[in-house]
């Protein structure tokens, strides 16, 4: 992994920097890039007055249109986004004709989504559009081949691409705007969305600026590369951004998605102890509270929300949370369907309403919902897998080997994914593919503990004996050393088996302890006492036991429960995650 740029040598020339964006992201109305750079000058230490930078330069044409960009800047900052556009038509500062094409941009949005709230229910909200974005797109496209756009313009130019759906166009728009203006997170942030693997990534030619650090660590956690992004993270903290709450919720989430529950609820707690007020993330923190059904942190959690600011998405997200933790699936609904009125583009709530609507048993609007989210970010392998169980549900499993595998590319080393794919492969004949997908999924660490289970169930179907046992030996063993002791269903059915096997091969004190094993669980106790019986019988007719049988014994595990093999990993959040 590349190493951190040289110029995170001086944190005084990023300050700089970082004050000086700051500045012209506000006068031009990017209050969120304002916000982001804002959070990273506040974590490295305050200038002296002689080291401040100097304001942005001032020409000419920005003089000629100083009183209109004042008067429709106070529009703007009141979202009266016709009323800005119209001041500043014909202006010719730089400054002036983004703030003129960004609010005819913004009306439309606006429009848009007061449309979509008055006349539709949020399952169709994908069919409203922006009327302005075609008109925009010709304008800027006249000056982008002319060479008269400038940072902010070229971003502004690929939102405009990006929402009418020409990717490869804006990608390379953005692209172009990160080297014009490499300090304006927004490009960064706009990038990142359309990046959809490592090769787009590592073949997208970036300026080597500081900000190209922050933007791989954000990438690789979409990505699903979490070591990578942990460690580039880290290395910011070590370059002097260890009070930046930006990369500690980042962190977080990075911990969030590779299910670390403990680490990850420990950062956000760390975070809501710096920043008491913050929103931002709070519905992801939520979602590990409700892995671990935490209802009493849960309700505090929805409840100080509700009194900072209810109408927030992530505030609604916390709530549907709460409710579905409570098994109130249609208020939790309702909740996720309010997130979405504030944000149609909000990927969580698609997908936790998704959730939602399969507790309801309502399978067509779980689809709508999985594919909204699906439409909103293709890397968010919860929708994928979500439309992989619906599809399971209606007895499709073609339709579902398609979407599990999607699921499967996104998060290659989850073994819920690939025992989803094992399952499906079985349904369809396809026992080879099957076993791969059971082994594999033990092999990355299996979550649930089934893997193995099914893997010898169905070397058991296919009267393969010895793979059988051999699966069911290391399903015993592994449930049985477990740090975490797990009572599970399933042992009995392993040891009834075992038993059987022992006692066919001539292996009868293995047989014996199998049969005095299944007397411990109810559904097998008549079974292991009948076992016991026919192995007394047998050694009374004076038959020995075989030493040929290759397996190893079960027991040297059974006998000795505190020896720990590995600590079984904590839940998947894409099971539980509402």
């Amino acid at each position: 992994m590349a190493a951190l740029s040289t110029e995170f040598g001086d944190l005084v020339q990023i300050k700089k920097q970082l004050i000086y964006v700051i500045t012209l992201c506000r006068e031009r109305g990017l209050v969120h890039s304002v916000k982001w750079a804002s959070e990273l000058a506040f974590a490295l230490n305050p200038l002296p007055m002689n080291e401040l930078p100097p304001p942005p330069p001032f020409t000419e044409e920005d003089a000629q249109d100083l009183d209109v960009l004042s008067l429709a800047k106070s529009y703007f900052d009141l979202k009266e986004y016709d009323r800005a556009a119209y001041f500043l038509r014909g202006c010719r500062s730089q400054k002036a004709y983004f703030l003129y094409m960004y609010s005819r941009y913004l009306s439309g949005e606006k429009k848009k989504d007061d449309e979509t709230v008055d006349s539709l229910g949020p399952l169709e909200k994908g069919q409203v559009r922006n009327e302005a974005l075609r008109e925009l797109r010709v304008e800027l496209s006249k000056k982008h081949q002319a060479g008269e756009l400038d940072g902010f313009t070229l971003y502004l130019y690929g939102v405009v691409l990006r929402k009418l759906d020409l990717l490869k166009e804006a990608v390379d728009v953005f692209v172009e705007a990160t080297h014009a203006l490499p300090l304006h997170w927004g490009a960064w942030l706009e990038l990142c969305n359309l990046i959809t693997n490592i090769e787009m990534l590592k073949a997208l030619s970036l300026p080597d600026c500081w900000m190209r650090d922050f933007f791989l660590a954000h990438m690789y956690t979409e990505l699903q590369m979490i070591k990578e992004a942990l460690q580039k993270y880290q290395s910011l903290i070590d370059a002097g951004f260890s009070k930046s709450t930006y990369i500690i919720s980042q962190i977080a989430v990075a911990y969030h998605n590779i299910r670390d529950i403990d680490q990850a609820l420990s950062l956000f707690n760390e975070l809501r102890e710096q920043d008491p007020f913050r929103i931002e993330n709070m519905d992801t923190f939520s979602n590990l509270l409700y892995v671990r059904s935490m209802k009493p942190e849960l309700s505090y959690l929805a409840h100080s929300l509700v009194e900072i600011d209810k109408y927030r998405v992530e505030t609604c997200c916390v709530i549907g949370n709460y409710y579905s933790l409570r098994s109130q699936h249609e208020k939790a609904a309702l909740y996720f369907q309010r997130a979405l009125k504030l944000n149609p583009r909000c990927l969580g709530a698609w997908t936790l309403m998704g959730h939602e609507y399969m507790e309801m048993k309502n399978t067509s609007a779980a689809i709508q919902a999985y594919r909204h989210a699906i439409e909103v970010n293709k890397r968010d392998y919860r929708a994928w897998y979500g439309l992989g169980q619906t599809y399971e549900i209606l007895k499709m499993p073609f339709y579902c080997l398609y979407y599990y595998r999607r699921a499967h590319q996104l998060r290659p080393n989850d073994s819920r994914m690939l025992v989803a794919l094992g399952e499906c492969y079985e349904k369809l004949s396809q026992q080879v593919e099957a076993k791969k997908c059971y082994w594999r999924a033990n092999s990355v660490g299996d979550v649930e503990r089934m893997a193995l289970l099914k893997l010898a169930k169905l070397h058991e179907q296919l009267n393969e004996s010895d793979e059988a046992a051999h699966c069911y030996i290391i399903y015993i063993q592994d449930i049985f050393s477990s740090v975490e002791r797990v009572e599970h269903v399933e042992v009995s059915t392993a040891l009834r088996y075992l038993g059987q096997y022992y006692f066919k091969n001539k292996r009868y004190d293995e047989a014996s302890l199998c049969a005095q094993r299944c007397c411990d669980y109810n559904d097998a106790r008549e079974e292991g006492k009948a076992l016991l019986r026919q192995i007394s019988q047998v050694r009374d007719q004076g038959e020995g036991s075989s030493a040929d049988l290759s397996l190893p014994c079960v027991f040297g595990s059974l006998s000795n429960n505190n020896t720990p093999v590995r600590r079984v990993s904590p839940l998947d959040l894409s099971s539980v995650t509402p």
